[in-house]
């Protein structure tokens, strides 16, 4: 065959393969010139505070005497009045404000998203079942959630009172105590009840992702189980829950993000005591209330760093269960 002919013939199909590679770049290009303003706005807004505040941590920057800010290294870390190894703290670092901090923080987030989540997928499946006036009772679930944190928090401060709320009232006429309980004062009672109140919030959230999940499920295999008489426990456990988990792991991780940073609830109920306080309202007392610009960053830094590990924790056993079941 001569050459101007195998040539000839070999052209279109070189054609179009050459013809996609300019193609392809020229949507990535259209893709980023897209997503520039979001990242322009991502970095003003997000990355450059971000960035500031690990710089301050590692300073000793004073909101009363900005001027006389230096350079101090790890200090507010590990330093003689540091968050960690302080050689102050003679009751050891749990006993600590920053301590204590932490551990109210890790029960509210690890107790408030269990019972939520728990909740959240009972009344998820009640909600996915057919019964007269599903549309109404769907849209009281959500009332809860509807309401702002502060007018809640409020609401409930009220109701909990221990000279006049309701709750209170209510327990000594049903002889369930025999005196008033200081629920939001008394440490014994204050963090449970937070958790209770923001279970009573956040469960209509938890609800509304997980039946987001049932709606698509595949009627057919419940339909077969159905025939072939498998009990309901079994259905839900082998074939439900594999099914949701993928929204069920992006409620939680979206619950838990949220639990680790609280601040508005806890500060409402119990006006940010020294007993329920969590790492959120440990930064607002440290930069806002004393001026410690440096050392609050410092403790907003690791708050950071918290969030970051439990997201990519649960992220990471979520994908490994993943691995297990599949085939």
């Amino acid at each position: 065959m001569p050459r101007s002919l195998r040539t000839d013939r070999m052209t279109p199909l070189a054609g179009p393969r050459a013809s996609r590679r300019p193609l392809s770049a020229q949507r990535s290009r259209a893709a980023w010139l897209l997503l520039a303003p979001m990242l322009v706005t991502l970095a003003a807004v997000a990355l450059w505070p971000l960035a500031r505040t690990i710089w301050f941590s590692f300073t000793n920057a004073d909101l009363n005497d900005l001027d006389a800010t230096r350079f101090v290294g790890l200090d507010n870390y590990f330093g003689e009045l540091g968050l960690f190894l302080n050689p102050n703290d003679t009751e050891g670092f749990w006993a600590s404000d920053w301590g204590i901090a932490i551990a109210n923080t890790l029960k509210f987030a690890l107790a408030s998203v269990l019972l939520e989540t728990l909740f959240g997928l009972g009344v998820a499946l009640l909600l996915n079942q057919e019964f007269k006036g599903r549309a109404l009772v769907r849209a009281a679930v959500l009332v809860p959630w509807a309401i702002p944190t502060i007018v809640s928090a409020k609401m409930w401060g009220w109701m909990l009172h221990d000279q006049f709320g309701a709750i209170n009232h209510l327990l000594l006429t049903a002889g369930l105590i025999q005196q008033p309980i200081a629920w939001t004062a008394d440490p014994a009672y204050a963090l449970w009840t937070v958790v209770a109140v923001d279970v009573w919030k956040t469960t209509p959230f938890m609800a509304l992702l997980i039946l987001a999940a049932l709606q698509t499920l595949p009627k057919d295999c419940y339909e077969a189980a159905r025939v072939d008489g498998v009990h309901p426990l079994r259905v839900f456990w082998y074939v439900t829950l594999p099914l949701i988990r993928p929204a069920l792991v992006v409620a939680v991780v979206f619950r838990l993000l949220d639990a680790l940073r609280v601040f508005d609830l806890i500060y409402v109920l119990t006006s940010n005591d020294a007993s329920t306080i969590s790492m959120s309202g440990f930064v607002r007392r440290e930069m806002v209330e004393h001026g410690y610009m440096g050392y609050g960053s410092a403790a907003s830094t690791v708050l950071f760093l918290v969030i970051g590990l439990a997201t990519v924790l649960v992220m990471r056993l979520a994908r490994d269960r993943r691995l297990e079941d599949a085939p």
